[in-house]
């Protein structure tokens, strides 16, 4: 596993030792990032299943300015830390061991909003529909957010529901990536 292109293009990271955790391949990854940019000029993006941090890793790369990692597994944050050392940039991640409902609660606490969110919970705990609705509901994204769910191809994530619209949907074997993008109804 490895940074794809960017800053820290070139660079590996270590995956998530155990089977709990999946990370997105490097093919995935770049084709995922060649449809959403592929690269960025500035904003702050929300990992919620951060697994290796492998995902936030590659949009701070690309020209996101700050990014939030969350994962609920102590040998995730562990690995996530690592990962981000690796970059040299710690400054530029926030890391939350947290459970994915608690730490969109927070968040909105302290009133951050995102433009890019990545949504690769995993697969047996498909909740992707009602995270983004929490996101609406508690403010969490900035006009035109991206939104980047990653399933298995069993998941059927809806072509449309209530503040997004699907904008892309890809299939990669075993997974499938939907993009949505956040509409405020201005």
């Amino acid at each position: 596993m490895r940074v794809v292109s960017g800053d820290f293009g070139g660079r590996r990271l270590k995956a998530v030792p155990g089977v709990k955790t999946r990370p997105t391949t490097d093919k995935v990854k770049e084709s995922m990032f060649n449809m959403i940019g592929p690269y960025f000029d500035g904003g702050r993006s929300l990992d919620l299943f951060a697994g290796s941090g492998g995902l936030s890793i590659e949009a701070v790369s690309r020209g996101i300015d700050k990014a939030v990692l969350v994962d609920k597994q102590r040998q995730a944050i562990q690995t996530i830390e690592q990962n981000v050392a690796v970059t040299k940039a710690q400054d530029q991640f926030e890391i939350m061991r947290q459970d994915a409902n608690r730490a969109l609660t927070i968040l909105a606490d302290q009133d951050i909003k995102f433009d890019l969110i990545f949504l690769d919970p995993p697969y047996k705990l498909q909740k992707i529909v009602k995270e983004m609705a929490k996101m609406v509901s508690l403010g969490l994204l900035n006009a035109g957010a991206i939104v980047v769910c990653e399933t298995d191809q069993f998941a059927k994530l809806p072509e449309s529901m209530p503040n997004f619209k699907l904008w892309k949907r890809q299939d990669y074997g075993i997974t499938e990536v939907s993009i949505y993008q956040f509409e405020t109804g201005d």
